[in-house]
């Protein structure tokens, strides 16, 4: 059995407006790459993108997006990010860019990540809290984004989730 290594682009969907991210869907943002790559790289891109390219997570609310690729060829999808203008979904264009926040090798690593660029985004946000309710709320919110609790979450959905690390 051969195991294929991926690469995980951790990517977020900046728009100028934050409602907007609400349109958003995987398949969306999965057709949106797959013909930037095709416009960036042709035909050779097109293929590569076809075998092992994955829309695996989207949160609409936080525009986070996580893309598996193969090892090999990542390098293609991530240049092909910054040919992203817009996204278009039910008839409706969202203008945007994919930003491209991390690259890992593990689901867990992208995680880790996106753990400490949460607690780095509300440390920023701090200053600029106005009144006390805002900046306990946002006190709050830090010391809640822990890895512990991320580790916690993980080793209940271990427990309950009994197959193994196999890709084909």
């Amino acid at each position: 059995m051969v195991r294929f290594k991926s690469r995980y682009l951790l990517c977020e969907v900046c728009v100028p407006d934050r409602s907007s991210l609400q349109l958003l869907e995987d398949r969306t943002i999965y057709n949106t790459l797959r013909a930037a790559v095709n416009r960036a790289h042709g035909d050779y891109g097109s293929a590569l993108f076809n075998i092992g390219v994955i829309v695996k997570y989207l949160n609409a609310h936080t525009g986070v997006v996580l893309i598996r690729s193969r090892k090999k060829h990542y390098r293609l999808i991530w240049s092909a990010l910054s040919f992203i203008t817009c996204l278009e979904n039910r008839g409706q264009k969202v203008q945007c860019f994919l930003n491209c926040l991390h690259v890992g090798g593990t689901i867990r690593t992208c995680q880790k990540f996106l753990v400490k660029y949460n607690r780095q985004q509300l440390h920023r946000m701090l200053p600029d809290c106005k009144t006390d309710a805002e900046k306990q709320e946002v006190r709050r919110a830090i010391l809640s984004c822990s890895l512990s609790n991320v580790r916690e979450e993980e080793a209940d959905e271990d427990g309950s989730d009994d197959d193994g690390d196999e890709e084909t």
